[in-house]
């Protein structure tokens, strides 16, 4: 088998949980020992799994029309942060508010993923790897702000599935 062609498995290591108090993720017991010293950090990188778009049709659109910017273009998912594409995986930077290391539980301010939905992996951000220093946009998405708002970009509350 060519490696161009080799399929790979992700195992979910935990949940997106969206409750009344907050939002949490919750950590498989088997994989809480991997969260020490995460407290450290301000913030982390969590990527999920888009599972509400885990389908054929999803996964073969390669081009989109952005919901955002003026005039964009018709563009290639790889150009966009749509949830439509091959391999339907999210990638937020969340800003971590308490770790239950007991419990295995996460406390964040926001993330832009829907209750119950799989967590495959969490890196700590470090703003000398994470960060570009003279990074470049198209003019169609140039009127967004220049740092993400602290309290995340998040769900509308009419966008939460539970």
């Amino acid at each position: 088998m060519n490696n161009n062609d080799k399929s790979y498995s992700i195992q979910s290591i935990g949940l997106v949980r969206r409750e009344s108090d907050g939002i949490n993720l919750e950590i498989k017991e088997s994989y809480v020992p991997a969260l020490k010293e995460l407290e450290q950090f301000s913030h982390v990188q969590v990527l999920w799994w888009m599972n509400a778009l885990d389908d054929e049709k999803s996964r073969s659109q390669l081009q989109v029309d952005p919901p955002y910017g003026e005039n964009p273009p018709k563009t290639g998912v790889f150009a966009t942060r749509s949830p439509l594409r091959p391999n339907p995986i999210g990638l937020t930077i969340v800003k971590i508010e308490n770790i239950d290391h007991k419990k295995g539980i996460i406390k964040i301010q926001n993330i832009d993923a829907f209750d119950k939905t799989p967590i495959i992996d969490l890196k700590a951000y470090f703003p000398i790897c994470d960060r570009v220093k003279n990074a470049s946009i198209p003019s169609w998405i140039k009127g967004w702000p220049e740092w993400v708002p602290e309290e995340g970009l998040g769900l509308r509350p009419d966008e939460v599935e539970g």
